[in-house]
Protein backbone atom coordinates (compact mmCIF):
# COMPACT_ATOMS: atom_id res chain seq x y z
CA UNK A 1 0.00 0.00 0.00
CA UNK A 2 1.45 3.78 -0.87
CA UNK A 3 2.18 5.46 1.77
CA UNK A 4 0.29 8.55 1.97
CA UNK A 5 2.09 11.99 1.71
CA UNK A 6 0.78 14.74 4.03
CA UNK A 7 1.97 18.24 3.76
CA UNK A 8 2.34 20.25 6.82
CA UNK A 9 2.49 24.23 6.67
CA UNK A 10 4.15 25.42 10.30
CA UNK A 11 6.01 22.29 10.74
CA UNK A 12 8.91 24.14 11.72
CA UNK A 13 7.27 25.27 14.83
CA UNK A 14 6.66 23.23 18.35
CA UNK A 15 3.46 21.26 17.38
CA UNK A 16 4.75 20.63 13.97
CA UNK A 17 8.42 18.70 15.21
CA UNK A 18 6.62 16.57 17.47
CA UNK A 19 4.06 15.88 14.76
CA UNK A 20 6.72 15.10 11.98
CA UNK A 21 8.43 12.33 14.00
CA UNK A 22 4.76 10.58 14.70
CA UNK A 23 3.73 10.77 11.34
CA UNK A 24 6.83 9.35 9.86
CA UNK A 25 6.99 6.90 12.61
CA UNK A 26 4.04 5.65 11.53
CA UNK A 27 4.95 5.35 7.80
CA UNK A 28 3.80 8.69 6.45
CA UNK A 29 5.63 10.93 4.28
CA UNK A 30 6.00 14.50 5.13
CA UNK A 31 6.70 17.37 2.97
CA UNK A 32 7.28 20.44 4.69
CA UNK A 33 6.84 24.09 3.45
CA UNK A 34 9.71 26.32 5.21
CA UNK A 35 10.23 29.74 3.79
CA UNK A 36 13.62 29.38 5.06
CA UNK A 37 15.54 26.08 4.48
CA UNK A 38 18.72 27.08 5.72
CA UNK A 39 17.40 28.17 8.71
CA UNK A 40 15.16 25.29 9.29
CA UNK A 41 15.99 22.85 6.89
CA UNK A 42 18.62 20.81 8.69
CA UNK A 43 16.96 20.79 12.26
CA UNK A 44 13.75 18.90 10.54
CA UNK A 45 15.67 16.25 8.32
CA UNK A 46 17.07 14.87 11.94
CA UNK A 47 13.40 14.28 13.14
CA UNK A 48 12.84 11.06 10.60
CA UNK A 49 14.99 8.20 8.97
CA UNK A 50 15.93 9.38 5.32
CA UNK A 51 13.55 9.05 2.77
CA UNK A 52 10.41 10.07 5.11
CA UNK A 53 10.71 13.85 5.29
CA UNK A 54 10.52 16.45 2.01
CA UNK A 55 11.49 20.10 2.73
CA UNK A 56 10.73 22.43 0.13
CA UNK A 57 11.36 26.50 0.52
CA UNK A 58 8.81 28.44 -0.62
CA UNK A 59 7.08 31.63 -0.12
CA UNK A 60 3.27 29.65 1.08
CA UNK A 61 1.18 32.50 -0.38
CA UNK A 62 2.86 32.47 -3.85
CA UNK A 63 -0.12 30.53 -5.92
CA UNK A 64 2.30 28.42 -8.50
CA UNK A 65 4.86 27.61 -6.19
CA UNK A 66 2.03 26.48 -3.16
CA UNK A 67 -0.40 24.90 -6.41
CA UNK A 68 2.70 22.51 -7.45
CA UNK A 69 3.06 20.86 -4.16
CA UNK A 70 -0.32 20.02 -3.54
CA UNK A 71 -0.11 17.97 -6.60
CA UNK A 72 1.34 15.03 -4.95
CA UNK A 73 -0.39 15.54 -1.47
CA UNK A 74 -3.23 13.40 0.19
CA UNK A 75 -3.52 15.34 3.31
CA UNK A 76 -2.80 18.43 4.52
CA UNK A 77 -2.19 19.80 7.55
CA UNK A 78 -2.21 23.91 8.66
CA UNK A 79 -0.32 24.96 11.87
CA UNK A 80 0.50 28.30 10.90
CA UNK A 81 -1.14 31.15 13.16
CA UNK A 82 0.38 34.13 15.09
CA UNK A 83 -0.82 35.73 18.06
CA UNK A 84 0.47 39.54 17.21
CA UNK A 85 -0.36 41.15 13.94
CA UNK A 86 2.71 43.09 12.24
CA UNK A 87 2.67 45.17 9.24
CA UNK A 88 4.02 42.01 7.18
CA UNK A 89 0.66 39.75 8.78
CA UNK A 90 -2.30 40.75 10.15
CA UNK A 91 -5.05 37.99 12.21
CA UNK A 92 -7.22 38.56 8.26
CA UNK A 93 -4.31 37.70 6.21
CA UNK A 94 -2.96 34.69 8.53
CA UNK A 95 -6.12 33.00 10.03
CA UNK A 96 -8.72 33.67 6.56
CA UNK A 97 -7.14 34.37 3.70
CA UNK A 98 -4.18 31.82 3.90
CA UNK A 99 -6.14 28.81 5.82
CA UNK A 100 -8.58 29.85 2.46
CA UNK A 101 -5.98 29.58 0.04
CA UNK A 102 -5.30 25.80 1.29
CA UNK A 103 -9.03 24.84 1.95
CA UNK A 104 -9.49 25.84 -2.34
CA UNK A 105 -6.45 23.89 -3.13
CA UNK A 106 -7.63 20.96 -0.85
CA UNK A 107 -10.72 20.97 -2.86
CA UNK A 108 -9.36 21.57 -6.13
CA UNK A 109 -6.84 18.46 -5.95
CA UNK A 110 -9.39 16.52 -4.29
CA UNK A 111 -7.15 15.70 -1.24
CA UNK A 112 -8.63 13.27 2.11
CA UNK A 113 -8.40 15.26 4.18
CA UNK A 114 -7.46 18.95 5.71
CA UNK A 115 -7.03 19.38 9.43
CA UNK A 116 -6.69 23.04 10.43
CA UNK A 117 -5.36 24.54 14.08
CA UNK A 118 -7.52 26.83 15.16
CA UNK A 119 -8.18 27.66 18.82
CA UNK A 120 -9.93 27.21 21.80
CA UNK A 121 -12.89 29.28 23.38
CA UNK A 122 -13.40 32.72 21.11
CA UNK A 123 -17.15 32.19 19.81
CA UNK A 124 -17.89 34.47 22.67
CA UNK A 125 -14.70 36.74 22.50
CA UNK A 126 -16.42 39.28 19.92
CA UNK A 127 -14.06 42.21 21.22
CA UNK A 128 -11.04 40.65 19.87
CA UNK A 129 -9.83 40.81 16.53
CA UNK A 130 -7.78 37.44 16.99
CA UNK A 131 -11.21 35.65 17.76
CA UNK A 132 -13.17 37.20 15.16
CA UNK A 133 -10.31 36.35 12.30
CA UNK A 134 -9.83 32.42 14.01
CA UNK A 135 -13.74 32.07 13.90
CA UNK A 136 -14.04 33.63 10.72
CA UNK A 137 -11.16 31.19 8.72
CA UNK A 138 -13.21 28.32 10.52
CA UNK A 139 -15.97 29.35 8.88
CA UNK A 140 -14.64 30.19 5.28
CA UNK A 141 -12.93 26.72 5.72
CA UNK A 142 -15.96 24.61 5.80
CA UNK A 143 -17.48 26.29 3.56
CA UNK A 144 -14.61 25.61 1.06
CA UNK A 145 -13.73 22.21 1.70
CA UNK A 146 -16.47 20.52 4.16
CA UNK A 147 -14.32 17.54 4.70
CA UNK A 148 -12.41 19.38 6.69
CA UNK A 149 -11.37 19.03 10.43
CA UNK A 150 -10.97 22.06 12.75
CA UNK A 151 -9.15 21.26 16.19
CA UNK A 152 -9.78 24.10 18.60
CA UNK A 153 -6.76 23.53 21.64
CA UNK A 154 -6.65 24.99 24.61
CA UNK A 155 -2.92 26.45 25.55
CA UNK A 156 -0.58 24.11 24.05
CA UNK A 157 2.93 23.57 26.20
CA UNK A 158 5.83 21.79 26.21
CA UNK A 159 9.81 22.10 26.57
CA UNK A 160 9.44 24.06 22.93
CA UNK A 161 6.54 26.48 23.60
CA UNK A 162 6.32 30.23 24.20
CA UNK A 163 3.72 29.73 26.88
CA UNK A 164 5.57 28.57 30.17
CA UNK A 165 9.31 29.43 28.62
CA UNK A 166 8.10 32.95 28.48
CA UNK A 167 6.34 33.20 31.94
CA UNK A 168 9.46 31.26 33.70
CA UNK A 169 11.38 33.59 32.03
CA UNK A 170 9.42 36.67 33.53
CA UNK A 171 9.35 35.07 37.25
CA UNK A 172 13.22 34.65 37.15
CA UNK A 173 13.82 38.42 36.51
CA UNK A 174 10.56 40.33 37.92
CA UNK A 175 10.44 40.86 41.39
CA UNK A 176 6.78 41.65 40.41
CA UNK A 177 4.68 39.93 38.22
CA UNK A 178 1.25 41.51 37.23
CA UNK A 179 -1.50 39.74 36.73
CA UNK A 180 -5.33 40.82 35.12
CA UNK A 181 -9.03 40.17 35.89
CA UNK A 182 -7.48 38.90 39.34
CA UNK A 183 -6.20 35.89 37.39
CA UNK A 184 -9.57 34.02 37.75
CA UNK A 185 -9.38 33.25 33.77
CA UNK A 186 -9.61 29.57 33.43
CA UNK A 187 -7.84 27.37 30.91
CA UNK A 188 -7.26 23.39 30.16
CA UNK A 189 -3.45 23.45 28.78
CA UNK A 190 -2.78 20.65 26.31
CA UNK A 191 0.49 18.80 26.39
CA UNK A 192 2.21 18.87 22.48
CA UNK A 193 2.42 15.31 22.63
CA UNK A 194 -1.51 14.50 23.32
CA UNK A 195 -2.13 17.11 20.59
CA UNK A 196 -0.03 15.73 18.23
CA UNK A 197 -0.88 12.24 19.21
CA UNK A 198 -4.80 13.19 18.56
CA UNK A 199 -3.91 14.62 15.03
CA UNK A 200 -1.85 11.09 14.26
CA UNK A 201 -5.00 9.58 15.42
CA UNK A 202 -7.75 12.16 13.08
CA UNK A 203 -4.93 11.03 9.98
CA UNK A 204 -4.86 7.50 10.26
CA UNK A 205 -8.43 6.72 10.63
CA UNK A 206 -9.40 8.86 8.48
CA UNK A 207 -11.35 11.06 10.58
CA UNK A 208 -13.06 14.21 8.02
CA UNK A 209 -15.91 16.48 9.01
CA UNK A 210 -15.54 17.57 12.33
CA UNK A 211 -14.65 20.29 14.77
CA UNK A 212 -12.89 19.22 18.06
CA UNK A 213 -11.89 20.63 21.00
CA UNK A 214 -8.57 19.64 22.36
CA UNK A 215 -8.30 19.91 26.17
CA UNK A 216 -6.03 18.86 28.61
CA UNK A 217 -6.94 16.87 31.82
CA UNK A 218 -7.33 19.49 34.05
CA UNK A 219 -9.05 23.20 34.85
CA UNK A 220 -6.18 25.58 35.74
CA UNK A 221 -6.84 29.08 37.21
CA UNK A 222 -4.01 31.75 35.26
CA UNK A 223 -3.03 32.66 38.84
CA UNK A 224 -2.64 29.01 39.36
CA UNK A 225 -0.91 28.17 36.54
CA UNK A 226 1.99 31.63 37.59
CA UNK A 227 2.03 30.09 41.16
CA UNK A 228 2.85 26.41 39.85
CA UNK A 229 5.63 27.56 37.69
CA UNK A 230 7.35 29.51 40.82
CA UNK A 231 7.16 26.83 42.80
CA UNK A 232 9.12 24.90 39.95
CA UNK A 233 11.88 27.59 39.45
CA UNK A 234 11.73 28.08 43.89
CA UNK A 235 11.29 31.31 43.28
CA UNK A 236 9.02 34.31 45.35
CA UNK A 237 7.77 37.00 43.48
CA UNK A 238 4.49 39.32 44.16
CA UNK A 239 1.81 38.23 42.26
CA UNK A 240 -0.30 42.30 42.08
CA UNK A 241 -3.60 41.97 40.49
CA UNK A 242 -3.30 44.97 38.07
CA UNK A 243 -6.53 47.38 37.07
CA UNK A 244 -7.59 47.38 33.06
CA UNK A 245 -6.71 50.71 32.54
CA UNK A 246 -2.98 49.74 33.76
CA UNK A 247 -3.03 46.78 31.75
CA UNK A 248 -4.03 48.33 28.30
CA UNK A 249 -1.53 51.52 29.11
CA UNK A 250 1.28 48.75 29.40
CA UNK A 251 -0.09 46.65 26.45
CA UNK A 252 0.18 49.90 24.43
CA UNK A 253 3.41 50.44 24.83
CA UNK A 254 4.73 46.79 24.76
CA UNK A 255 3.43 47.10 21.16
CA UNK A 256 6.09 49.29 20.08
CA UNK A 257 8.31 46.22 20.39
CA UNK A 258 8.82 43.36 17.37
CA UNK A 259 7.96 40.80 19.77
CA UNK A 260 5.34 42.09 22.58
CA UNK A 261 4.67 39.97 25.57
CA UNK A 262 1.37 41.22 25.90
CA UNK A 263 -1.30 43.13 23.27
CA UNK A 264 -4.21 45.09 24.55
CA UNK A 265 -5.98 42.45 21.98
CA UNK A 266 -4.68 39.69 23.95
CA UNK A 267 -5.66 41.59 26.98
CA UNK A 268 -9.23 41.58 25.85
CA UNK A 269 -9.14 37.49 25.35
CA UNK A 270 -7.64 37.17 28.42
CA UNK A 271 -11.49 37.99 30.05
CA UNK A 272 -12.61 34.44 28.34
CA UNK A 273 -12.19 30.96 29.91
CA UNK A 274 -10.38 28.86 28.13
CA UNK A 275 -12.70 25.84 28.64
CA UNK A 276 -13.92 23.27 26.72
CA UNK A 277 -17.98 24.37 25.54
CA UNK A 278 -19.31 21.15 24.91
CA UNK A 279 -20.72 22.04 21.63
CA UNK A 280 -18.64 19.95 19.37
CA UNK A 281 -16.32 16.36 19.90
CA UNK A 282 -13.59 16.47 22.24
CA UNK A 283 -10.20 14.81 22.18
CA UNK A 284 -11.83 12.46 24.60
CA UNK A 285 -14.72 11.71 22.75
CA UNK A 286 -12.72 10.76 19.50
CA UNK A 287 -10.71 8.04 21.90
CA UNK A 288 -7.76 9.97 22.72
CA UNK A 289 -7.77 11.35 26.41
CA UNK A 290 -5.15 13.82 27.45
CA UNK A 291 -2.48 12.03 29.23
CA UNK A 292 -0.30 14.92 30.70
CA UNK A 293 -0.97 16.94 33.66
CA UNK A 294 0.59 20.36 33.95
CA UNK A 295 2.48 20.69 36.80
CA UNK A 296 4.29 17.10 36.24
CA UNK A 297 5.63 17.90 32.70
CA UNK A 298 6.33 21.52 33.48
CA UNK A 299 9.30 20.04 36.38
CA UNK A 300 10.93 18.03 33.88
CA UNK A 301 12.00 20.73 32.47
CA UNK A 302 11.85 24.00 34.79
CA UNK A 303 14.88 22.83 35.97
CA UNK A 304 16.35 25.81 33.29
CA UNK A 305 15.34 28.31 35.23
CA UNK A 306 16.64 27.78 38.69
CA UNK A 307 19.63 28.33 40.01
CA UNK A 308 21.97 25.58 39.77
CA UNK A 309 20.10 24.56 37.11
CA UNK A 310 19.84 21.07 36.00
CA UNK A 311 21.66 20.07 39.22
CA UNK A 312 18.94 21.42 41.44
CA UNK A 313 16.61 18.65 40.54
CA UNK A 314 17.01 15.13 39.68
CA UNK A 315 14.00 14.80 37.34
CA UNK A 316 14.19 17.27 34.19
CA UNK A 317 14.21 15.35 31.17
CA UNK A 318 11.37 15.01 28.74
CA UNK A 319 9.68 12.11 27.66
Amino acid sequence: MKAKNCLIFGGTGNIGKSLIRKLAKNNFKVTIVTRNLHQKGNFIKTQANAGYIEIIEANPFDVDQISKIFKKADICINLVGILYESSKNTFHNIHVNFASFLAELCKENNLDQFIHLSALGLEDANDSEYAKSKILGEKKIREIFPKSTILKPSVVFSVDDNFTTTFMTLLNRLPVFPIYYEGKTKFTPIHRSDLTDLILHIVKSEITEKTVECVGPEVITFKDIIQNLLNLIDKKRLILPMPLFAGKIVARIMELTPKPLLTRDQLKLLSYDNVISNKYESNSSLGVPPKKFFLEEVKKYSFMWKDGGQFSTEKYLED
